[in-house]
């Protein structure tokens, strides 16, 4: 079965457009906040209660797009190519000087996980527009309904028969 937010494709791009304006504002410009979304799933906590329930991201796999979002920074500050807000945001906020410090290994660590904690924070922003805009569209008890009956599929969950004779099969 397919993820529950796939049920709700058009409410994601309904936050996504209004979400752009805090994207915007952050640290990141939209391709660094489109590649940071690629690592990015969602999941409905406590989807069987849902006045308890809250939409949260799953920011584990963001730390493997941080180095993309690096290379784009300094090919930004290299070519001295603004992001689509007109603003250089090349590596370390310092443009040329920002990449040969990274490249030698100077604020690298800090950088990239302060680059880290503002994806998550971000992230978690996200996550709460996306739940208010499913309240208010009257859609958030379908949607926990549908990650409750998802959960342990998207988990690969599988009941297994113990009575079930799988060699047979192969005959």
């Amino acid at each position: 079965m397919t993820a529950w937010t796939d049920q709700f494709v058009g409410d994601r791009m309904a936050v996504d457009r209004e979400f752009t304006e805090r994207v915007a504002a952050s640290e990141f410009s939209s391709q660094e906040w489109g590649t940071i979304m690629t690592a990015v799933e969602f999941d409905i906590e406590n989807p069987d209660a849902p006045a308890e329930a809250r939409v949260v991201g799953d920011t584990s796999k963001i730390d493997q797009v941080l180095p993309a979002i690096e290379e784009m920074r300094g090919e930004a500050a290299f070519g001295g190519v603004p992001d689509d807000s007109g603003r250089d945001r090349g590596t370390g906020g310092s443009g040329l000087f920002g990449s040969i410090k990274s490249s030698l290994g100077f604020g690298g660590d800090e950088e990239t996980e302060h680059r880290l904690e503002a994806a998550e924070a971000l992230v978690e922003e996200y996550a709460r527009q996306f739940q208010e805009h499913l309240e208010a569209q009257g859609k958030w008890e379908q949607a926990c309904s549908i990650a409750a009956a998802t959960a342990g599929e998207e988990h690969g969950d599988i009941e297994v028969d113990p009575d079930r004779d799988d060699a047979a099969d192969d005959r």
